[in-house]
């Protein structure tokens, strides 16, 4: 499929971006994780499109075992050189799509800023709650797009012209219906604002002046109610950063299909 193609193009030539990337390496969702989840030592943890191994990092001191899947080659083994002191992470090239693990296999699942690269977010949560044990936990992180049609068109614009590889970013009540729909059954969740200095975030995949320029006059473009809402910073002129929304939720696995 082209779309997934473009994901182990884009991750490949940026795959030490992802993993020096502030935006990828901290935050306060990494520590809210580990208290939303309580993971012991007795639990097993799949990370689905680990990228730069963040989540199974923060989570391998917690767990008996994480296995970090990446649909990309040779983001996994990149991130692996950098986490080859955790002897507890395995690394395994997967598809989130067609996970390559037995039925109710782990007590936790993670996916942390990567499911708006999924072309069929739907067939995503179906192996989320097939490899996950009965009553196991499912922890999902995202960028997500706002209700208005004039902020969803935008946002979705951006990321297309900043990284060819971004399917979409779905609202929160798309996320919702989908949650549903199979069976994963919202007990927490929380929606923030989550800033992005913009000169790291448009070079970590762009390369040119030119595509960089095009992303830049297209935020600069926008309207003011655009501006406002993104909260773009501006200083002489020149994009500082600007913020997008950004949503976090804890499921359990529900009733058995």
């Amino acid at each position: 499929m082209q779309e997934k193609e473009y994901v182990k193009q884009v991750f490949s030539k940026n795959k030490e971006a992802y993993v020096q990337s502030t935006t990828h390496a901290n935050g306060d969702d990494l520590s809210l994780m580990v208290k939303w989840l309580q993971p012991d030592t007795t639990m097993n943890a799949l990370d689905i499109a680990t990228g730069g191994g963040h989540v199974a990092k923060r989570l391998a001191n917690d767990v008996k075992e994480v296995t970090a899947t990446d649909i990309t080659e040779d983001m996994l083994t990149n991130t692996s050189r950098h986490l080859q002191q955790y002897k507890n992470i395995s690394f395994e090239v997967a598809d989130a799509e067609a996970l390559p693990f037995q039925d109710r296999t782990f007590d936790i699942v993670t996916c942390r800023i990567a499911a708006h690269h999924f072309p069929h977010p739907d067939q995503f949560l179906s192996e989320v709650y097939r490899v996950l044990k009965p009553n196991g936990q499912f922890l999902f992180i995202d960028n997500v797009a706002a209700d208005k049609k004039p902020l969803d068109q935008f946002i979705n614009t951006l990321e297309k012209m900043r990284d060819y590889s971004h399917v979409r970013s779905l609202k929160i009540s798309e996320w919702e219906q989908l949650l549903e729909k199979q069976h994963l059954t919202i007990e927490k969740q929380q929606s923030r604002k989550k800033v992005l200095p913009f000169e790291s975030w448009v070079t970590r995949t762009l390369d040119t002046k030119a595509a960089h320029d095009k992303v830049s006059d297209f935020i600069l473009r926008a309207s003011k109610e655009i501006l406002e809402y993104y909260d773009v910073k501006l200083q002489d002129d020149q994009i500082q950063s600007f913020a997008i929304d950004e949503w976090m939720v804890l499921c359990h696995k529900g009733k058995v299909l």
